[in-house]
């Protein structure tokens, strides 16, 4: 019986992480899927997968999702945590219940399921989790400051994960989008861009293909900008 490449992929249901699943699915993998308003599980089905309808701020969903995919496959190879949106206000106008639910969107969000697949990866010798993350973890704007502080924190949290489970063979990247089609366009946005565009969801979900596939096996603890060269950091 021939070994089936499977993907699990959070907030899978639209944006970003839909397009992931997609391209994932086009490139042979089997897909889990997980997102909270139902489309993934629908999407999920659409591409020979399987879904759960649940929140990746509850370790239960997560658990059913990864379970779900051991009993239907048998293994997990790559992992894509994506996100949805948390509070956005002046720096010193958030409230402290709003910085602990910015954690839960931004930070949490990979820490629970990375728990859950790692053991798996480890029996197997080999996986790969890709987070997707954003342009401004290391130049930070004011528009997003939940997202820019705990996305920082993401960076030190995938460096740390990928010493420790490198020997492992499982590796840990994250992708860094600027301006996304799936955001409102502006044009003062655009105008930003040194590519005087927006990106795209599928862009972003041909860069994790990348960082799934066989090609960046030697690539693990990177954050990879995917801005159109809005950022100016090295």
């Amino acid at each position: 019986m021939s070994v089936e490449k499977v993907a699990v992929i959070t907030a899978g249901g639209s944006g970003m992480g839909a397009a992931a699943a997609k391209r994932l699915a086009a490139d042979g993998f089997k897909v889990a899927i997980l997102s909270s308003s139902g489309k993934g599980e629908e999407l999920a089905k659409a591409l020979g997968g399987v879904g759960v309808t649940g929140s990746n701020q509850s370790n239960d969903d997560l658990r059913k999702l990864v379970d779900l995919a051991i009993s239907t496959w048998g293994r997990i190879d790559v992992l894509v945590n994506s996100a949805g949106h948390g509070p956005r206000a002046p720096i010193l106008d958030i409230s402290d219940e709003d910085w602990h639910r910015g954690m839960e969107v931004y930070l949490l969000n990979v820490i629970r399921p990375t728990r859950l697949v790692t053991p798996h990866m480890q029996k197997q010798k080999a996986g790969a989790i890709i987070n997707i993350s954003t342009a401004w973890a290391f130049e930070p704007s004011p528009m997003f400051p939940t997202s820019a502080v705990f996305r920082a924190g993401l960076a030190s949290f995938t460096k740390i994960f990928a010493d420790t489970y490198a020997a492992d063979n499982i590796r840990m990247n994250n992708v860094l989008p600027g301006w996304i089609d799936s955001l409102p366009a502006t044009e003062e946005r655009r105008d930003s861009v040194p590519m005087k565009r927006y990106g795209t969801s599928e862009e972003i979900a041909a860069t994790v293909a990348f960082l799934a596939s066989t090609g960046a096996a030697y690539m693990t603890g990177q954050n990879i900008r995917v801005d159109g060269g809005l950022s100016r950091s090295v």
